[in-house]
């Protein structure tokens, strides 16, 4: 299978092919403010120490506009994502995707719960925002706002702002599987479809991160209809799970090249390791992706208990792709 088929669309065979310390960056993330009016039973938080002596744990708007400066230097950054926390919270939001629109950034993602008011959203894809990936982990009001964290009517407000934003934009929804709602998954993906979404991205939470079950009742024109979907039943079916490297995998990881995750005052590996409370690689600023390539040189991904249980398929996939490409 080659990466563009897989349905994440920043990864293709072209770019780890042609991936270097001189190629263009593909991605950043920015983890714009840890705030969340959301307490979901699976989220982890983010060290004190990362935002300093701060009052407030969100990167200012200055703040903010100096990182996408720094991934724009030169070409522009090809994608860009915010999250959180929840990332429509920050008071400067709109302001923050329209300047990342200016520098020419041609995809600009949101994670957010959807909770907002639609009016944001409608003010968001205005700005420049054509990429929203929303949490759907239930497919009833009573299961949804207890997965919210018990935000009574949340989940009626956030399935009629996927609707919405279905009809205007890319929408991918994010189903985090645990326990509490691993008994609902066929009838959650079959409402996820339901709303004109254009991906359905299913995931076992890191804390239990077992197998999921009862993935061949999906209907065949639901697989057939969603890259991503279809990617991770079909792994399971073959018996691999969403999350952790193998022996037989490889041990870089080629994301460090073109690809960053910003928290803070610092830079991460990647979403994941940051959210299991991994240490960061270094400190914001002007030389991150020197830093970067140094620390992709002398990394061990076999060696790192994150990468080990918790490295995402599609990672892990990506950076089997390169050992193909790229042969020590």
């Amino acid at each position: 299978m080659k990466l563009e088929e897989i349905g994440f669309y920043s990864l293709s065979d072209n770019r780890v092919k042609n991936t270097n310390i001189n190629s263009r960056m593909m991605r950043c993330e920015l983890i714009l403010l840890e705030r969340c009016n959301f307490s979901c039973p699976y989220c982890r938080g983010l060290k004190d120490e990362i935002y300093g002596d701060r009052k407030l744990k969100q990167l200012s708007l200055e703040e903010i506009k100096q990182n996408i400066d720094y991934w724009c230097e030169g070409e522009p950054l090809e994608n860009i994502r915010f999250s959180g926390g929840e990332p429509t919270l920050h008071k400067d939001i709109v302001e923050i995707v329209r300047y990342s629109k200016e520098k020419g950034i041609s995809r600009i993602a949101i994670s957010s719960n959807g909770s907002n008011k639609w009016e944001l959203y409608q003010e968001l894809i205005g700005a420049g925002a054509n990429d929203f990936s929303i949490s759907l982990d239930a497919c009833c009001a009573i299961d949804g706002d207890k997965m919210s964290g018990g935000v009574k009517g949340s989940w009626d407000k956030v399935v009629e702002n996927i609707r919405k934003l279905s009809e205007r934009t890319y929408v991918n929804v994010g189903v985090v599987l645990t326990p509490e709602n691993i008994d609902s998954t066929i009838d959650t993906i079959k409402f996820a479809d339901s709303l004109g979404v254009s991906d359905i991205r299913i995931i076992s939470s890191a804390q239990w991160n077992e197998p999921i079950p009862r993935l061949h009742e999906v209907p065949q024109e639901i697989k057939d209809k969603y890259p991503i979907l279809r990617y991770r039943i079909n792994h399971f079916a073959e018996g691999i799970n969403v999350r952790g490297i193998g022996d037989e995998d490889s041990n870089q990881c080629p994301l460090m090249l073109d690809d960053s995750i910003i928290a803070g005052d610092y830079m991460f590996k990647c979403i994941i390791h940051m959210r299991e409370g991994g240490e960061p690689i270094g400190k914001v600023g002007p030389n991150m992706r020197q830093e970067r390539y140094d620390y992709f040189l002398n990394f061990d991904t076999h060696k790192d208990p994150i990468c080990r249980g918790n490295c995402l398929d599609v990672c892990r996939d990506y950076s089997n792709r390169y050992r193909d490409f790229h042969p020590k």
